[in-house]
């Protein structure tokens, strides 16, 4: 087994899994102290941590020179999974937020019916003039209600492709229902 942080760096690099294994036992407790300094976060969420810090470590390992260079390339690559994590949690926050401000919205909002049929006339015309494929994707979106990797998988898209199209198109429509206002 490799002794040294040179002999085991470059033997992962190398892909040998009993150094990676070694390394796991090695530098686990390290890197766990470190995803909990920086977070303060509970024990699950510190894991999940330093199983991303792991994993990049195993595809991205290079033979470095001291054992103090390798503590602070894996500090470095602790903090920024751990970063990574944490804006990724608070993007999921929003964005449940968002959708639970929003069903509250559409449940307080007046129904269809009682909405002026003049302003739904001219969203039906405005629908239609829509390219088919984004007419879809609104109709998916808003009235069958799919989650954007559902529309993603049903149209061959990306899902960041679905939802670009559909923010341009809201946002176009949003303009043109003000200047109807305006008028």
């Amino acid at each position: 087994m490799p002794e040294s942080a040179q002999e085991l760096t470059a033997a992962m690099a190398a892909g040998d899994r009993r150094a990676v294994e070694q390394f796991y036992r090695q530098y686990f407790d390290l890197m766990y102290s470190l995803a909990y300094s920086v977070t303060g976060r509970d024990e699950a969420f510190c894991l999940d941590v330093v199983q991303d810090a792991v994993l990049r470590v195993v595809r991205t390992v290079r033979r470095v020179e001291s054992e103090a260079q390798l503590a602070a390339w894996l500090r470095l690559v602790t903090q920024t999974a751990a970063y990574d994590r944490l804006k990724s949690e608070s993007r999921r926050r929003r964005r449940e937020t968002l959708v639970a401000v929003a069903a509250n919205a559409a449940e307080s909002s007046p129904a269809p019916d009682e909405t002026d049929p003049e302003r739904l006339r001219w969203l039906r015309i405005q629908l239609d003039s829509l390219d088919p494929q984004i007419a879809r994707m609104i109709e998916m979106r808003y009235q069958r209600r799919w989650t954007l990797a559902r529309m993603a998988a049903a149209l061959g898209l990306s899902i960041g492709t679905v939802d670009g199209r559909l923010r341009r198109v809201l946002a176009e429509l949003r303009t043109r229902a003000k200047g109807l206002n305006d008028e």
